[in-house]
């Protein structure tokens, strides 16, 4: 099976910038859908942006457009997700995961990573 790991979470200060990765073995992450979701204490996981299945098509969610940014890089089989102009609201534990369809839905995802906290203070 696919395993995933994210790493590059921590603590910023709101206006700073974090690089979160999503490291894949096991499998080749371009082969899927891969997507960052997010989730809060006390709220529902929230789709943040995915990166098709050759790396051309991405997609962010209004919340994050403009301040956030994904890329893969296929040869360290990495995701990879720019985080700028952070905000107290991007608090949140962010999970990578894959799909075989393009969808914002967590529930269409397979595999997941089991996070990495990121806390922006104000």
């Amino acid at each position: 099976q696919l395993q995933l790991a994210e790493s590059g979470g921590g603590l910023v200060q709101a206006g700073g910038s974090l690089r979160l990765s999503c490291a894949a073995s096991g499998g080749t992450l371009s082969s899927y859908v891969t997507g960052w979701f997010r989730q809060a204490p006390g709220k529902e996981r929230e789709f943040v942006g995915r990166i098709t299945w050759g790396g051309i098509n991405t997609y962010l969610a209004d919340s994050v457009k403009g301040r956030f940014g994904i890329s893969r890089d296929n040869a360290e089989n990495t995701m990879y997700l720019q985080m700028n102009s952070l905000k107290p609201e991007d608090t949140a534990v962010y999970y990578c995961a894959t799909s075989h369809g393009s969808s914002r839905n967590p529930r269409n995802y397979e595999n997941w990573g089991r996070g990495t906290q990121v806390t922006v203070s104000s």
